[in-house]
């Protein structure tokens, strides 16, 4: 099979990862690409492309001649947490896990990687999203091995104190970790959460209209789920004359819509927005660093 790594792929595991991780794995890439399908008796048709930002999913055919997609991770990016999630999910709201493959690859239900929420309407969109996110929010297994939001966000929070001093993000920077603090010292909520939620996340299936994909999963509070969400198609909003009042009124709606509390979901929102902007800035996306700075100035 001729092969050649998806640049979104490249890109991203370059930029979350660092170089040297990043280049010793893509350097494996097309020998397990090759590799890992034959060993799972599995019949290779295309890979998904532009594809993820973690992940190279490849559109296959099982034994009998079933459709499936076979994800192949780095192990830097856990995929055994997503095979847990998952697992636990069964199918509820998400894509059905069918098999583990060799090197912790993920045999999965085929869905339709052109299709996801974000072909809809932005109001459509939302309405579907709400509506699969919620069924993703149960009790956790027993003895799982998921990050608590604490130990998420502490991470995140770190990096994103060397902006602290930033003329573009300083001020913003400090608000959302005073934020983050204050949200933390008052969540009791632990479910199973998605943790990477967003339309693109969403694609069409078969069994149901739409399915979840792509979990980084950990375990907290639903309002920091749905803060990824609020924020999508930002450039859209950005670009809006009336933005800011559609953001704050994005984050009341899905509050209301899924019972969370508005000021927690605005809370997180801001935090999050900020780090991923902070994010940006680091990699040089500047233009993505100042829509979602801008957006989070709303809050």
């Amino acid at each position: 099979m001729g092969f050649e790594a998806p640049r979104r792929l490249v890109t991203a595991l370059h930029e979350r990862y660092g170089d040297t991780a990043a280049a010793e794995w893509l350097g494996r890439l097309p020998g397990l690409a090759e590799r890992v399908p034959e060993q799972a008796g599995l019949t290779v048709e295309r890979v998904v492309a532009p594809g993820g930002r973690g992940s190279l999913v490849l559109l296959v055919r099982d034994a009998d001649g079933a459709p499936a997609a076979l994800k192949i991770a780095p192990p830097f990016t856990r995929p055994a947490l997503e095979r847990d999630a998952l697992a636990h999910w069964n199918g509820w709201g998400a894509v059905q896990l069918r098999a583990e493959a060799p090197e912790g690859a993920l045999v999965l239900e085929r869905l339709h990687p052109e299709v996801s929420l974000r072909s809809l309407p932005e109001a459509k969109a939302l309405l579907e999203a709400a509506g699969t996110v919620r069924r993703l929010w149960v009790e956790p297994p027993a003895g799982h091995g998921f990050e608590s939001l604490t130990e998420r966000t502490d991470r995140q929070a770190e990096a994103m104190r060397a902006h602290a001093s930033d003329a573009v993000a300083g001020m913003l920077v400090t608000t959302a970790l005073a934020a983050r603090e204050e949200l933390l010292a008052g969540s009791a909520e632990r479910v199973l959460l998605h943790g990477d939620f967003r339309q693109g996340k969403v694609l069409g299936g078969d069994r149901s209209p739409w399915l979840a994909v792509g979990p980084d999963p950990l375990v907290g509070e639903r309002a920091y789920d749905l803060a990824r969400l609020v924020r999508d198609r930002v450039e859209d909003l950005v670009a809006a004359s009336a933005g800011a009042p559609a953001a704050r009124r994005r984050v009341n709606k899905l509050a209301d819509s899924l019972d969370v509390d508005r000021e927690r979901l605005r809370g997180w929102t801001l935090f999050r927005a900020v780090e991923s902007g902070t994010r940006a800035l680091a990699a040089g996306r500047r233009q993505e660093a100042e829509w979602l700075l801008e957006f989070a100035s709303w809050l």
